[in-house]
């Protein structure tokens, strides 16, 4: 009996075309139960059992029909990720950090992109239902409240970004825009600046209101009055950056330090900056928001507000999979931080190193007149 079940197996390896569940069980000397409840990695299969499996499954290069699977278990361990844009720099490591994590708890992914384009998000709202997604994170913004609708209706648990209808089954990951902010806001002043400006994202988005109301408040906090005028509007890309930089520097008079609502439009202004001939952070303090790998090479290297992708991903799937896995109610608030990464494109108001120069000449001032009396003494 052994000797015919191991030709059996070598016949498999030989015809991977034939190859299916039989086969692997064969292989790994367990029933096709054992393989099936495996692959779907119930707690309940004895450790052993599952790693002969495993090994089974690399050994024959197997590859598990999920669709076959989804329909026999009702389950398709599939979540849903629908983010703005794919070219901003932000999104992909967000996407990456998600599938590592969904992957490392037995789920895969589908992945939709709007382009901030409403008829584009009802089109990623109708793939996530057609392939049966069990929890979509929604890490975009504008979403109609009918196309809400559509996925609470079929009871598929929700993730969004700040916002979202109070209702069972969705969950927020709140980010802590202040935070990040008000450290930026008190590193500006205590460097010297009270001229501050601020480039938006579009006044649509709620994330882009909240970030404009945190740079509001944490100027006050400093004692920092604000100039609408120096509050301009962009749309979280380079383009925009470089577009809202442009507007600035028609003002009559310029602004110290300028703060972005996220870093591909610090990342335009770095350049419309370059371009007008002024040097950051000498002639303008730069800080912009997300801290996004090329954040660390730009020229000069920016100084940014990080919202870890990571913990992004980290929360949305989290939440997810408590909807999914655990039933009842779960957590409705994650709390996304944010803080401060300093690096070189903030810096002094330009001139105040002139001035301290011209200060410590000038006899009349008080160092001056302080510094002569040490010296005679």
């Amino acid at each position: 009996m052994a000797k015919q079940a191991g030709k059996k197996a070598r016949a498999a390896v030989e015809a991977p075309e034939k190859m299916d569940i039989r086969t692997v069980a064969q292989l790994a000397n367990v029933s096709i139960a054992t393989v099936s409840r495996t692959i779907n990695r119930v707690s309940t299969v004895n450790p052993k059992m599952a790693k002969r499996v495993f090994e089974a499954i690399e050994k024959l290069d197997y590859f598990p029909n999920t669709q076959a699977r989804a329909l026999v278990s009702g389950r398709s361990r599939l979540l849903g990720l629908i983010v703005s844009e794919i070219t901003n720099p932000f999104f992909p490591e967000l996407i990456q950090g998600f599938e590592d994590i969904a992957v490392e708890h037995g789920y895969e992914i589908l992945i939709s992109s709007t382009n901030y384009e409403p008829g584009r998000m009802a089109l990623c709202i109708r793939r996530m239902l057609e392939r049966r997604a069990e929890g979509v994170a929604v890490m975009t913004f504008g979403v109609e409240k009918p196309l809400l609708e559509q996925l609470a209706e079929r009871n598929v648990p929700l993730v969004f970004v700040d916002v979202g209808p109070e209702r069972p089954g969705i969950s927020l990951l709140k980010v802590d825009y202040h935070h990040g902010i008000r450290q930026g806001v008190q590193h500006l002043a205590a460097l010297g600046h009270r001229e501050i400006a601020f480039v938006s994202g579009p006044k649509r988005l709620h994330s882009a209101q909240s970030r404009v109301a945190a740079f509001s408040k944490s100027l006050a906090e400093c004692a920092i009055v604000a100039d609408p005028a120096w509050i301009v509007e962009g749309d979280h890309t380079m383009e925009g950056g470089i577009d809202a930089m442009a507007r600035l520097l028609k003002s009559k008079h310029l602004p110290t330090a300028v703060m972005c609502s996220n870093d591909m439009t610090a990342i335009g202004v770095l350049h419309k900056l370059y371009r007008a001939g002024l040097r950051v952070p000498d002639d303008l303090s730069v800080i912009g928001f997300d801290d996004i790998h090329i954040a660390q090479v730009t020229i000069p290297p920016l100084t940014t507000i990080q919202m870890s992708c990571f913990e992004l991903a980290r929360a949305a799937v989290t939440a997810l999979r408590a909807h999914v896995e655990e039933g009842g109610e779960p957590k409705r608030i994650y709390k996304i931080d944010t803080h401060l990464v300093v690096r070189e494109s903030t810096g002094f108001p330009r001139g105040t190193m002139l001035h301290l120069r011209k200060r410590r000449k000038d006899p009349s001032t008080p160092g001056a007149r302080m510094r002569k009396t040490a010296s005679v003494e």
